[in-house]
C-alpha cells in the first residue's frame, strides 16, 4: 500500500497531464457544433477539384440569405395594415352637428319644413363620408383592413379618406343641392364638424405581419435523387454554389443521427486528440522546463480551450461575425509568458481544432495563421503601449488584404464588398486591444510574470529598492552595475534581458539586514567580522541569500525574480572566510562554507552568476590594464565552470565565451582603458 502511494506521489505529475489532457479534448468536443462534417470542401469562383457530383438523396433548394432579405423587405413594404374604426367619435360628430346645425341654419334663414330636410341630408352626407371613416392620414400604399364590430373588411385607395379629402366628397355629394345658400351652408357646417376616427391598429397589424413572415418559403425548388449537381472542372458558380450550401445542410443534418452519433463523436475525438498530443510532444522535446511545471502547462490549454469556446459559441450563434473572435491574442500572450516559437505553434494547433467547425475553414485557417505570424514578428517589448498598438494596426490590415483577395477570387471583382466585415476586422482589432489587462489577470490567476510587470519591477522607486538603497547605498550601486553588465550579456547571447536586469537588482536584497557586514557598504576601516570566527562570519554572509528570499516573498516578488537570488551565488565557496578557518584548524570541511544552491539553471542565472562575480571581484583590482580585466574575467569563469555551476544552465560554451566577450568591454569601458597596441 505505502509502495503504491510513493508511486503516485512520484508520477502526480505525469498523472495530472493526463487528466488535463483527457479533459481538454472532452470539452472541445462538447463545445463542437452537433453535426457531420461535409466530405467535400468548394469555395466559389474556383473549379469543383473532385469527380462529377451527383444528388445521393431528394434535397431543397434553400434560398440564399440575400434572396430571403429580399423577400423580407418586399413583403414589410407591402404588409396587410390594420386600422380600427372608432364609432363613439363618429356619435360625438353627430352630436356636435345637431348642437351646431340651428346656428348656421336659422329660422329667419330657413322654414321649420327646410330645416328638416337640409337637417336629414346633412346627415345622409355625413352617414356616407363616415362608411369607412375618416383617416389621420389616406397616403398609404400597404394594403389596409379596417376592422369595425370586430370584422375586418378590405379598403381601396378610393375609399380611404383623411379630413381633406373627406371635406372634398362633402362638396361633391352636396352638388345635388340646387339652393346656393344652403349649399354653402351645409358645406360649412360639416366642414366644422368632421375630424378622424379611424386610428392604427399596431398589435393587429405585427401579428399579421408576423404570419406572413413566417409563411416565407425558405427553399425554392427541388432536385432529385441521382441528378448531375456539378462536374469536375466546372467552376462553382452562384447557382452550383447555393445547390452545393443546401446539399452541404442538409447532408450534415441527415449524418447527424442516433445510428452515426457515437462514430462521428468518435471521429472528433481521435482528431482533437492527435492535435493536442502534438502539443504535448513540442512541449516535451523543445520546451522541457515548460512541460514539467503544470502551472504552465495547464495555462496553455486553458488559453486554447478558452479560444476554442468563444469561437465555436459564435460559429453556433451566427457564424458571419466568427472573425470578431480575436484569435491573435492567443500567440500575443504566450510570446509574451514564454516565447514566439511555442506561441506561434500553439496558435496554428488551434486553428486546426478550429477548422472543424468554422465556415469556409481553408479561407479561415490561412487568415489566421497569416495574422498569427504577423502577431508573432511584429509585437516586441509590449510593455512599451505604441508596440501593441501598431502591432494590431497590422493585424487588422492583414485581415482586410486578405478578405480583399478572397472577395477577388471568389467573385471576380470590387462588386458586393460586405462593409460589415470590414468593421468586424475592426472589432476584432479593438478586442486584441485586450491583451494588456488580459496579462495582468493571467499574472495573478497562475503567478507568471510578464515583462510589463518586469518592467514594473525594474524602477528603482519601487519600495525594496528604495530601501536597499537607504540602507545598503553599496549594495545598491553594485546591484545597479551587475544589472546593466548582466543586461548587455543577455543582449549579446539572446536570452531575456529584462529578466536578467530585474534580477540583478533584487539578487543582493538580503544583505539590507546586516549591510555592514558586507565590504561594499563599509565606509571606515572597521570591519566587524574582524572579532568574529570565520564560521560564523560564513554564515552570515551565506545567509543573506535565505534572507534576500524571505524578503522577496514578503514584498511578493514574482517566483521567476526570486530565482535570481537562489542562485545567484549557487553552490560556490566562501573562499576567504574558509581559507582564514583552514588556517585554524587545516582539517575544516568546506561544507559550512559553502551555499545552499541551487546552482543556475537557466542563461539568464548564469548570466548573473558571472556578471555579479565579476563586478564584485574588480572592486580589488588597483591600476588595471587591459590585459589584466581579461585574464581576471577568464579566471572567474573558468573557476565557476570548474565548479560543475552551469551544469543545469542551457548554456553553449560559445555563448559563455561571448558572455565574457561583454563582460571584458564592459569593464574596460568603466575603467576608461584603451586597448594596448605593440609598438
Amino acid at each position: 500500500m505505502g509502495k503504491s502511494l510513493d508511486n503516485f506521489y512520484k508520477k502526480q505529475s505525469l498523472i495530472y497531464k493526463y487528466f488535463l489532457y483527457v479533459i481538454s479534448i472532452a470539452l472541445i468536443v462538447f463545445f463542437f457544433p452537433r453535426g457531420g462534417k461535409f466530405k467535400y470542401e468548394f469555395q466559389k469562383g474556383k473549379p469543383w477539384q473532385y469527380e462529377n457530383l451527383y444528388a445521393p438523396f431528394d434535397f431543397s433548394i434553400k434560398k440564399s440569405q440575400e434572396e430571403l432579405i429580399a423577400e423580407q423587405k418586399a413583403l414589410e413594404n407591402n404588409a396587410t395594415v390594420y386600422y380600427a374604426y372608432d364609432d363613439e367619435i363618429y356619435q360625438e360628430v353627430k352630436t356636435l352637428l345637431n348642437d351646431r346645425f340651428e346656428q348656421v341654419f336659422t329660422a329667419a334663414k330657413y322654414s321649420n319644413s327646410q330645416q328638416v330636410y337640409y337637417h336629414n341630408l346633412a346627415m345622409k352626407i355625413l352617414d356616407s363620408v363616415y362608411a369607412n371613416g375618416v383617416f389621420e392620414d389616406a397616403s398609404m400604399t400597404n394594403r389596409v383592413f379596417l376592422v369595425v364590430n370586430n370584422a375586418a373588411k378590405p379598403l381601396n385607395a378610393n375609399q380611404i379618406l383623411d379630413v381633406n379629402k373627406a371635406n372634398q366628397r362633402v362638396v361633391q355629394l352636396s352638388q345635388t343641392i340646387t339652393s346656393r345658400m344652403a349649399r354653402t351652408d351645409i358645406q360649412d357646417l360639416l366642414s366644422g364638424v368632421i375630424r378622424n376616427n379611424v386610428t392604427f391598429n399596431k398589435n393587429l397589424s405585427e401579428k399579421a405581419q408576423q404570419e406572413e413572415l413566417s409563411q416565407i418559403s425558405t427553399t425554392r425548388g427541388n432536385v432529385l435523387e441521382g441528378k448531375l449537381i456539378i462536374a469536375k472542372g466546372e467552376v462553382v458558380e452562384s447557382e452550383n454554389f447555393n445547390i452545393l450550401n443546401s446539399l452541404k445542410d442538409e447532408f450534415e443534418s441527415e449524418l447527424w443521427n442516433d445510428n452515426n452519433y457515437y462514430f462521428i463523436l468518435l471521429g472528433y475525438t481521435v482528431l482533437v486528440a492527435l492535435v493536442l498530443m502534438m502539443l504535448f510532444l513540442f512541449l516535451k522535446k523543445y520546451r522541457p522546463e515548460i512541460y514539467h511545471d503544470n502551472n504552465k502547462v495547464t495555462f496553455i490549454f486553458v488559453n486554447v480551450l478558452l479560444m476554442v469556446f468563444i469561437t465555436t459559441l459564435v460559429v453556433k450563434n451566427n457564424e458571419q461575425y466568427v472573425y470578431v473572435v480575436p484569435l491573435c491574442i492567443l500567440p500575443l500572450i504566450l510570446k509574451n509568458f514564454f516565447d514566439a516559437r511555442l506561441g506561434l505553434f500553439v496558435h496554428v494547433l488551434t486553428i486546426l481544432i478550429l477548422g472543424f467547425v468554422v465556415p469556409n475553414s481553408f479561407e479561415y485557417i490561412f487568415l489566421q495563421i497569416i495574422a498569427g505570424i504577423v502577431t508573432i514578428l511584429s509585437v516586441s517589448e509590449l510593455y512599451k503601449r505604441a508596440n501593441l498598438f501598431i502591432s494590431v494596426g497590422q493585424i487588422t490590415l492583414i485581415y482586410i488584404i486578405g478578405y480583399f483577395a478572397f472577395h477577388i477570387i471568389h467573385e471576380g471583382n470590387f462588386e458586393n464588398i460586405k462593409l460589415l466585415t470590414f468593421g468586424i476586422f475592426l472589432l476584432n482589432g479593438m478586442i486584441t486591444l485586450f491583451a494588456q489587462p488580459l496579462i495582468y489577470l493571467y499574472e495573478k490567476l497562475f503567478g507568471l510574470v510578464s515583462d510589463v510587470s518586469l518592467l514594473e519591477l525594474s524602477d528603482t522607486n519601487s519600495k525594496l529598492l528604495k530601501e536597499l538603497a537607504n540602507k545598503a547605498p553599496g549594495t545598491f550601486h553594485h546591484s545597479l552595475q551587475v544589472s546593466n553588465l548582466a543586461e548587455a550579456a543577455a543582449n549579446e547571447i539572446g536570452a531575456n534581458a529584462m529578466l536578467v536586469r530585474v534580477g540583478a537588482l533584487y539578487h543582493d536584497i538580503g544583505k539590507m539586514n546586516r549591510p555592514t557586514y558586507f565590504t561594499e557598504n563599509q565606509i571606515t576601516n572597521v570591519n566587524p567580522h574582524d572579532d568574529l570566527p570565520p564560521k560564523e562570519s560564513a554564515k552570515i554572509i551565506i545567509d543573506h541569500v535565505i534572507e534576500g528570499i524571505e524578503m522577496a516573498r514578503k514584498n511578493n516578488i514574482p517566483d521567476r525574480v526570486i530565482d535570481f537570488i537562489r542562485t545567484h551565488h549557487g553552490t560556490s565557496l566562501v573562499y576567504y572566510f574558509y581559507k582564514k578557518q583552514q588556517e585554524l584548524d587545516p582539517e575544516t570541511e568546506d561544507t559550512y562554507f559553502r551555499y545552499p544552491g541551487p546552482i543556475p539553471f537557466s542563461k539568464e542565472t548564469a548570466i548573473l552568476m558571472m556578471a555579479d562575480a565579476v563586478e564584485a571581484a574588480s572592486k580589488s583590482l588597483k591600476s588595471p590594464t587591459y590585459q589584466m580585466l581579461d585574464e581576471f574575467v577568464e579566471k572567474i569563469v573558468q573557476g565557476q565552470m570548474k565548479g560543475r555551476q552551469f551544469l543545469n544552465a542551457n548554456i553553449t560554451f560559445k555563448e559563455i565565451e561571448a558572455v565574457k566577450k561583454v563582460l571584458k568591454q564592459k569593464l574596460t569601458n568603466i575603467y576608461h582603458l584603451r586597448v594596448e597596441y605593440p609598438e
